[in-house]
């Protein structure tokens, strides 16, 4: 079994900047002949998060009014007052999607369900 940890670096502009991802993380999983098997993507810092969706400029533009609605950027949070910095609403909304991703790698387009646990 092969395993290999590569590094994306990507730009963000702040402020819900949405950035497709996809692109890269096939070419790593192709450059690696990789048929079967787990991508793990991970994300570090805490106003960073990962989500899977198609991305589509209408529903790109749809995830963030949604974000807007339940999480505003303009409301003071209680990180604000603690930090001073006027960010706690990006790490409320990072806090949503998480910092990680698995994602089976499978040849075929078909749903897959990975289970894992101790049998009778």
């Amino acid at each position: 079994m092969k395993v290999q940890t590569k590094k994306l670096v990507e730009k963000t502009q702040g402020f819900c900047d949405i950035i497709d991802i996809t692109a890269k993380v096939q070419a790593e999983i192709q450059k690696e002949k990789i048929r079967d098997g787990l991508a793990t993507v991970f994300v570090s810092g805490s106003t960073a998060g990962l989500t899977t969706i198609e991305y589509e400029s209408g529903l790109v533009k749809d995830l963030k009014e949604v974000l807007e609605k339940l999480i505003p950027s303009n409301q003071k949070y209680h990180h604000d007052d603690r930090w001073g910095d006027d960010n706690g609403f990006s790490h409320l909304r990072a806090s949503l999607f998480g910092p990680s991703l698995q994602i089976p790698i499978a040849r075929t387009r078909e749903v897959l369900i990975q289970l894992m646990g101790e049998s009778e």
